[in-house]
């Protein structure tokens, strides 16, 4: 281009203009940039064009901009509408990581809840009790709610489709969650509605058995349980069935009260099973899991509201198509309500409660009152229903009795000889029974009396020791031993035996069958209060003095300590077993509700705690009805004590107050099979009106007559009049004319030494110098040391006695006379003797010719008695006359025909 040279006349100067070339062809991306850098500037321009229709005032300005128009026009332009979609895109992103960091985070507290266990924890809470032959006697429900558990074949279809139309109708499309649902709910709830859940029926299993405790209303601390609950249902659908999701939730669901799950609920309130339901009545549960308080059919202020939602349960299962419209207004016309059955104490049909509340007391110490509280428990027990109800019936047949006899109370208890097993128990006159019915008398700590002599006296006496060894046939002299017994006691005291006499020296087979006391506290003194106590302990007593560790020689008679019935029972069977002892056992199997084995009964092995010469020393003792008759008389071969077919051994026992009154009354006995203890008492330790013995001894004779032959005899575990066996070693001695058994190692020559002793054959005690000659006869006579007196003592043969002096004769007695005259008639002899009767009535008259007794004639009192006969050549014809106490006197004459 040329350039065209000019001047500036305004300045002066030269202006040059330059001419401009001819136009050049541009390239693509020059072009671009210079669109670019075109629309940056119509932007800029744009901008500053309505920057200048702002205020400039900085406030002002900010007020302009915010006008809804200005704001409108923002949101509605094509500019506002890109923002828009790119915060969304960004909200979505981050909600999206929150999410799924939230997911990620609460799972991990999720590994301890593992979904595929679900079943697991959807089990019975009922703890179940069953005797030893699998008959129920209790339905433990806890105090707590409870719940019934069954399978998805026995429930009702009426009862599930009932719940799914109420409860959760998309249940059989979603998988877990139903955002359909959620949405209905907060459309429902944000309208002003009633309010409604969200959750799935799923979801509702996860919280129920999951989340049950955590707070669902606490702000933000609902989220995290939120979504623990989602990421759970998910799980749980992935895992298992529709049927078994919902067979689940109605295990679990809450049907009023303490009730958990549908068999819960219709076994309550309908009496039937889940199964059986009718229309009806599965309405009306399917009805109470959305509010179980207000629902709960025995409350009688939610009847209205509980109806309303019955019907809204039968009209949704109309609208799903699963009844007609006819079938729903049949079911709403049907009383329901008047067809619950009676709310009942959760106690009402226990069998043997005293027995089962003490199994469950024993569980709790054993398995943890954690376990034992959730239930769910199969507990099969050692009792025996039969030998319980004929337990409830000899018992009953007692109470009948206690009026007479100032008690108001009985308890029993029976133990399986050969396991220690318990099988029936009662622990009072009724259970029901107002203020005292529920107290366990069989496991209260009772005074036992006499009752405990053979555990805790004798058992450890029989004992083989060094020096001398007893035996039944052993003395125990029976005298007054105030002066040792109530050495050191600042109070009164004396110690008598039942009848308040002392019977001398009797033998200890009579001293312990005739319940004698001053014997037995002789025995414990032998044996040392300690081992006396530790024999009976080991023997089954394990309770017996630990509240009295000073009762001293009380102790053996059974004053100041007291002993459960039971163990003392089971005492009494180590005796039975042939003194070893078993523990006392309540249950042989424990199961839970997943069918583990907790506990198992294995027989143990025997402690052998007293040789079985011992114990069967005692039970020879204890089933001699004519040893025990020196105190009981004939009594002592009646009821209790004799037991038609059953050999026994038995021993009674009561207790006194400080007053001298009667306060407790015994009776124990064993078979080889069976070990029964009965008490007798007031339940507030009041004196009884009588000491007699016939309650519990009626009570006991019933029990084991029906126990042996209504339990044991079929079961071919006993024979009638079975006894205990006698065990090798048992040796028959007479000593002083008395047979009876001995053990082994019992030495006669260190127990005694014999001696001669002259008696008196009338009194049968001993001679004195009054004594006449026809009366006096020489005893060889057993002498032996009484180890508490250190006093000599004489045994002497059956009828004598060795600790008395002769009392039938008097040195001033008169004695009787007889006089002789001789009558010759031709050729017989006419013998007249003329009696004198002196203090002692006249027995017999003999009249002799030479050697020959020619009469023997009875006679009553003084007078002349005559005999006729024939003497040949002179002889002596001689009178002799004895009275009562042998007494004799004699006249003759000489005679020559």
């Amino acid at each position: 281009m040329s350039a065209i040279m000019g001047c500036n006349t305004a300045y002066g100067k030269k202006r040059v203009v330059t001419k401009k070339s001819s136009p050049r062809k541009m390239n693509l991306y020059a072009n671009l940039s210079h669109k670019r850098k075109t629309k940056k500037d119509l932007k800029a321009r744009k901008r500053a064009e309505y920057l200048a229709t702002l205020p400039k005032h900085p406030v002002k300005r900010f007020f302009a901009r915010m006008h809804p128009r200005r704001v409108a026009g923002y949101w509605f332009s094509r500019k506002g509408g890109m923002m828009l979609l790119k915060i969304v895109g960004v909200l979505v992103l981050v909600g999206v990581l929150t999410i799924g960091s939230l997911f990620a985070y609460y799972r991990r507290d999720l590994n301890s809840i593992r979904p595929s266990e679900l079943a697991k924890r959807v089990q019975t809470t009922v703890t179940k009790y069953y005797d030893r032959n699998g008959q129920l006697l209790w339905e433990d429900k806890g105090d707590g709610d409870y719940k019934l558990v069954v399978k998805s074949d026995q429930i009702n279809p009426y009862m599930k489709e009932a719940t799914v139309a109420i409860e959760d109708r998309d249940f059989y499309n979603h998988r877990g969650v139903s955002p359909t649902g959620l949405a209905r709910a907060a459309f429902n709830n944000a309208s002003g509605g009633s309010t409604q859940g969200g959750s799935t029926l799923t979801q509702q299993l996860v919280k129920q058995v999951f989340f049950s405790d955590e707070s669902q209303d606490r702000g933000l601390s609902g989220v995290p349980r939120k979504i623990k609950e989602l990421i759970l249902a998910i799980e749980v659908e992935r895992m298992y069935d529709k049927d078994q999701i919902l067979t689940l939730y109605l295990n679990e669901s809450p049907y009023g009260g303490r009730r958990n799950g549908v068999e819960s609920g219709a076994q309550t309130y309908f009496g039937k099973s889940a199964n059986d339901l009718s229309l009806p009545e599965a309405a009306l549960l399917a009805a109470i899991p959305n509010q179980p308080g207000l629902y709960d059919p025995y409350n009688e202020a939610g009847h209205e509201a509980l109806i309303a939602r019955q019907h809204k349960v039968l009209d949704s299962m109309r609208e799903t198509g699963k009844i007609t419209q006819k079938e729903a207004d049949d079911a709403k016309a049907y009383d329901v309500i008047a067809n619950i059955k009676p709310q009942v104490n959760t106690n009402e049909n226990i069998k043997a409660p005293h027995f089962v509340l003490e199994v469950r007391k024993q569980l709790e110490k054993e398995l943890g009152k954690a376990t034992v509280g959730r239930g769910g428990l199969t507990v099969k027990t050692t009792l025996d229903l039969k030998a319980q109800e004929a337990a409830e019936k000899a018992v009953a047949t007692g109470a009948g009795m206690l009026k007479n006899y100032g008690a108001d109370n009985l308890s029993l208890s029976s133990v399986d000889v050969k396991t220690g097993q318990i099988i029936a128990m009662v622990g009072s006159v009724d259970y029901n029974k107002d203020i005292y019915g529920q107290q366990n008398s069989a496991t209260s700590p009772l005074e036992p009396g006499s009752s405990i002599k053979p555990i805790a006296d004798y058992a450890p006496l029989f004992k083989q020791r060094e020096g001398t060894n007893y035996a039944p046939g052993s003395i125990l002299k029976d005298e007054n031993i105030n002066s040792i017994y109530c050495a050191g006691s600042t109070s009164s005291c004396s110690l008598n035996n039942y009848t308040r006499r002392f019977y001398g020296n009797v033998p200890i087979r009579q001293s312990l069958a005739g319940s004698l006391n001053i014997p037995a506290v002789k025995a414990m003194q032998i044996n040392g209060v300690e081992d006396s106590l530790k024999t009976a302990r080991d023997l089954g007593d394990s309770s017996y003095c630990t509240d009295n560790n000073n009762a001293g020689l009380s102790a053996a008679i059974g004053g100041g300590c007291t002993v459960k019935q039971v163990e003392h029972t089971n005492a009494y069977a180590s005796l039975a077993r042939g003194g070893s002892y078993k523990p006392l056992a309540y249950v042989l199997e424990v199961r839970n509700a997943s069918n583990e084995v907790l506990k198992k009964w294995e027989d143990p092995k025997a402690k052998q705690v007293v040789d079985p010469q011992v114990a069967y020393m005692l039970s020879s003792i204890l089933s001699d009805a004519s040893a025990r008759s020196i105190t009981f008389g004939s009594q002592g071969s009646s009821y209790g004590f004799v037991v038609p077919n059953v050999w026994t051994a038995s021993k009674t026992g009561t207790t006194e107050n400080g007053n001298g009154q009667a306060k407790d009354s015994w009776f124990m006995n064993y078979s080889p099979a069976v070990a029964t203890g009965v008490w007798m008492g007031n339940h507030d330790g009041k004196p009884l009106g009588s000491s007699d013995n016939s309650v519990v001894r009626r009570v006991s004779n019933d029990y084991t007559a029906a126990v042996h032959t209504q339990v044991y005899q079929p079961a071919k575990q006993w024979t009638p009049n079975q006894q205990i066996t006698r065990p090798d070693g048992m040796k028959d001695l007479v000593i002083n004319g008395k047979k009876d058994i001995y053990p082994s190692w019992y030495d006669q020559k260190t127990a005694a030494t014999a001696v001669k002793m002259t008696f008196d054959s009338v009194s049968k005690k001993k001679a004195t110098d009054c004594t006449p000659e026809g009366a006096r006869v020489e005893l060889s006579v057993t002498k032996t040391t009484d180890p508490i007196t250190k006093k000599d003592a004489y045994i002497a043969p059956d009828g004598y006695d060795a600790s008395k002096d002769d009392d039938k004769h008097k040195c001033d007695d008169i004695k009787p006379s007889v006089t002789v005259t001789v009558t010759k008639s031709g050729s017989n002899v006419t013998i007249t003797a003329n009696a004198t009767q002196g203090t002692n009535p006249l027995t017999s008259l003999k009249i002799s010719v030479g050697d020959t007794v020619v009469a023997d004639v009875p006679v009553s009192g003084s007078g002349s008695y005559s005999a006729t006969t024939t003497v040949t050549g002179p002889q002596t014809i001689t009178a002799t006359l004895q009275d009562s106490a042998l007494y004799s006197a004699s006249g003759s004459q000489q005679y020559s025909p």
